[in-house]
């Protein structure tokens, strides 16, 4: 118990450091901090990365005002600000970081998004509702940092209701990735491995989860980090004003190892949905 819950706070340190904040709400356009779909590899991050959100968005035919929703691990928010700006339903945002959170906050306020969206800090491996309160469980590339998936499907079942739907993204490991490979990538974000397409399928169907749509798209995951990568390097001046040399470092390197993997076809990316 101990060692989960040091990988929370040590989580909840990165992401709340201004190193963190000031990477991801430059170089990822200050809404989302995660995978974009390109439909051309110099395509800008912050357009690839709402049509992740718009391509989830499309499998979900039955969103209206009245469906409740809730976002693990919603970042700073740009999900559930366009879901809420399309249909003014009510969105629930979990999440472990503070800075994200007031970022998340501040950003609701100045769209008159208030009355919709309510950000909560928390951790999805122990979500603070009760059971069956949301009809749409959403994440994107969030459940890769725990160690728990098992809790984290099994508190997805939870509080989802009967018939509701489970939809996420997350960087993972190909079902048939070699052992070993990907351990410059684990020590990054100190873990012993990652989730799997294979694993996701059965966790879901531990908790009584059925699966509706895979859609496998390991190139994106590629694309991405090539294009943040990218980024990092032409922005790099200005970078070095707001972050430290030594996590611009870390984070050129650690880009590197996730383009490698992808590369040479160790990783996989895509979006996963289950139904209640």
């Amino acid at each position: 118990m101990k060692e989960k819950k040091d990988l929370v706070e040590i989580t909840k340190a990165y992401y709340d450091s201004q190193d963190a904040d000031h990477f991801y709400h430059t170089i990822w356009g200050g809404e989302d901090i995660h995978v974009g779909i390109y439909q051309f590899p110099e395509e800008d991050i912050f357009t690839a990365s709402n049509r992740t959100v718009q391509q989830m968005l499309s499998t979900l035919k039955w969103v209206d005002k009245d469906t409740k929703i809730l976002d693990l691990g919603a970042g700073y928010g740009g999900a559930a600000r366009y879901i809420a700006s399309k249909f003014r339903c009510h969105i629930t945002c979990l999440n472990l970081s503070q800075v994200e959170n007031q970022r998340n906050r501040e950003k609701n306020e100045l769209l008159g998004l208030t009355a919709h969206i309510d950000v909560v800090q928390g951790n999805f491996e122990a979500v603070p509702f009760d059971e069956s309160q949301f009809d749409i469980i959403w994440s994107e590339d969030a459940i890769l940092h725990s160690r728990n998936k098992p809790q984290v499907f099994e508190e997805v079942a939870r509080v989802l209701k009967p018939g509701g739907h489970f939809i996420f993204t997350d960087p993972m490991q190909s079902d048939d990735c070699p052992n070993g490979v990907l351990q410059p990538i684990l020590d990054r974000i100190h873990l012993e491995e990652l989730g799997s397409v294979r694993k996701y399928k059965r966790l879901a169907t531990q908790v009584g989860l059925k699966e509706v749509k895979i859609i496998e798209m390991p190139d994106q995951l590629t694309n991405h980090y090539t294009q943040v990568q990218k980024e990092l390097i032409s922005q790099k001046g200005k970078l070095e004003k707001i972050c430290s040399p030594t996590y611009i470092e870390k984070m050129d390197k650690g880009l590197s190892h996730w383009i490698q993997g992808g590369q040479k076809g160790y990783l996989n990316w895509g979006i996963l949905m289950f139904q209640k």
